[in-house]
């Protein structure tokens, strides 16, 4: 395929770590974009830039550089902050990176049983996943309610996204899930593509 330039947001957590690694390894020229610089190293053919999701200039800046923008980073974890922040900052940050394609790496809560319902509001459910499940259907509820047609895609992975082995292989779908689990490195595959 052809060289890209690609921004990864949240590059250094565990699926951005894996989408930046897989873009590299295909010869992709790739900006891990992070408030704090990385402490492990970088793949060869990445290179880390400070950056804010939330500061829409810096943003805009990253995203006129490059054919594809990753937005890998989720609802805060920080104790006292609001996970609710996140869909308004998805929003805003889907906004600020104008006319760029958009890769919001998405979670499985927002997918759709045979029924209609989202997974997030089923029994089996699992608690501890709960509250990231919902921010992260609000930021696709709010990408869905926006009115300006950008260009982003959100890619939700199987409900069970783990750190097992890279098979080379993965399974699309629409709204509904398509396989019970997906490894992180079979999931980047996937991004990247």
């Amino acid at each position: 395929g052809t060289r890209m330039r690609i921004a990864v947001y949240g590059g250094t957590g565990r699926a951005g770590a894996a989408i930046v690694s897989e873009a590299a390894e295909r010869g992709h020229e790739v900006v891990v974009v992070s408030r704090h610089e990385p402490t492990v190293g970088l793949p060869r053919g990445a290179e880390w830039r400070h950056g804010d999701a939330a500061d829409p200039d810096s943003v805009s800046d990253v995203a006129s550089g490059t054919e594809a923008v990753v937005a890998a980073f989720g609802p805060s974890r920080v104790p006292g902050e609001d996970p609710g922040a996140y869909a308004p900052l998805l929003r805003a940050f889907v906004a600020a990176v104008g006319p760029t394609r958009v890769l919001v790496v998405g979670g499985a809560g927002s997918l759709l049983t045979e029924d209609g319902t989202r997974l997030v509001d089923t029994p089996d459910f699992p608690d501890a996943a709960q509250r990231d499940a919902l921010a992260g259907a609000a930021g696709l509820a709010e990408l869905l309610a926006a009115a300006e047609p950008d260009d982003w895609v959100y890619l939700s992975p199987a409900p069970q996204l783990d750190e097992g082995e890279r098979t080379g292989g993965y399974v699309t779908g629409e709204d509904t899930p398509v396989g019970a689990s997906i490894s992180f490195a079979d999931y980047a595959i996937a991004v990247v593509d």
